[in-house]
C-alpha cells in the first residue's frame, strides 16, 4: 500500500513507518527507520523507471540536485542520532497546511511551464533538494510530496513530468540516511528485503495507474495525501 501511494503522489512513509512501529514495537527505532528507507528506495527505483520511460526528464538537473539531496540527508540522519526532533514535529503540520493552501490557489502541476532556465534552475533545484534532503534524513514523513512540490510549484513542471525527478531525489535522500543507519549497525535484512519486494510491487502498480489517469487525477490525489499527512503529523506531535 505504501509503495502504491508513494508512486502516485509521495508520502508512502506515513503508511509504512506507523505500520512498522505498530507491528514491531520491540525493535529499535533506528532499525525500523533503516528498514523503511531500504524498502522505500527499492520501491521508488521501480516507479522512477516507469515515469522516466513515460516522460523525458532533465537528467543534468536531476543529477546535480540528487547529489545535494544525498549529502544533506547524511547530515540530517546523523543529527537525528544526536538531538531530539520534537520541535520539528510540532511545526510540521502547520507548514504542510500552509503549503496545501498555497497550492490549492494555483494550477500548479496541471500545466508544464518551467519557470527558470539553465544555471538558475540548477541552483534553485539543488538548494530545494538540499533542504528537503536534510529534512528527509532528520525526520522524513512526506519528503516525496515535498520533492514533487519543489518541481511543480517552484520550478513549474506538471505532475507527470515532475514524477521521475522527484522520485530520483527521494531515492538519493533515502540512500543518504540509509548509509548512516547501516554505518551505525541498524538493519534487519530479512525484514528489509521482504518489505522492499512488497514496496516494489506496489510502486509498479501505482506508477502505471498514475500515468494512465494523468495530471488532474494526480493533483487530486496529491491534495488528499497532503491533507492526510497534516492530520497524521498533527496527531503525532500533539495528541499521541
Amino acid at each position: 500500500m505504501a509503495g502504491f501511494i508513494d508512486a502516485i503522489v509521495g508520502g508512502g512513509g506515513m503508511i509504512q513507518v506507523p505500520a512498522l512501529f505498530t507491528v514491531l514495537p520491540g525493535f529499535p527505532a533506528a532499525t525500523l527507520m533503516s528498514v523503511n528507507k531500504l524498502a522505500s528506495i527499492v520501491g521508488t527505483i521501480g516507479s522512477a523507471i516507469q515515469y522516466a520511460r513515460a516522460n523525458k526528464s532533465p537528467w543534468a538537473l536531476v543529477l546535480i540536485s540528487s547529489v545535494a539531496a544525498f549529502i544533506a540527508s547524511l547530515g540530517g540522519a546523523y543529527l537525528l542520532t544526536q538531538i531530539p526532533n520534537q520541535w520539528l514535529r510540532s511545526a510540521l503540520p502547520f507548514f504542510l497546511l500552509a503549503l496545501l493552501i498555497f497550492n490549492i490557489k494555483s494550477n500548479a502541476g496541471l500545466v508544464h511551464e518551467p519557470k527558470h532556465h539553465h544555471h538558475k534552475q540548477k541552483v534553485i533545484a539543488s538548494t530545494g533538494a538540499g533542504l528537503i534532503g536534510f529534512y528527509d534524513g532528520f525526520l522524513g514523513p512526506g519528503a516525496g510530496a515535498f520533492y514533487k512540490l519543489l518541481y511543480t510549484r517552484v520550478l513549474g513542471f506538471d505532475f507527470l513530468r515532475s514524477a521521475a525527478p522527484a522520485k530520483f531525489l527521494n531515492i538519493a535522500s533515502n540512500l543518504g540516511a540509509l548509509c548512516v543507519f547501516l554505518y551505525m549497525g541498524y538493519m534487519d535484512w530479512k525484514l528489509g528485503v521482504l518489505m522492499a519486494i512488497a514496496n516494489f510491487i506496489g510502486g509498479q502498480m501505482g506508477s502505471q495507474f498514475a500515468i494512465k489517469h494523468g495530471n488532474t487525477f494526480i493533483r487530486k490525489a496529491f491534495f488528499i495525501t497532503v491533507t492526510a499527512l497534516i492530520m497524521k503529523t498533527f496527531y503525532d506531535a500533539f495528541l499521541k
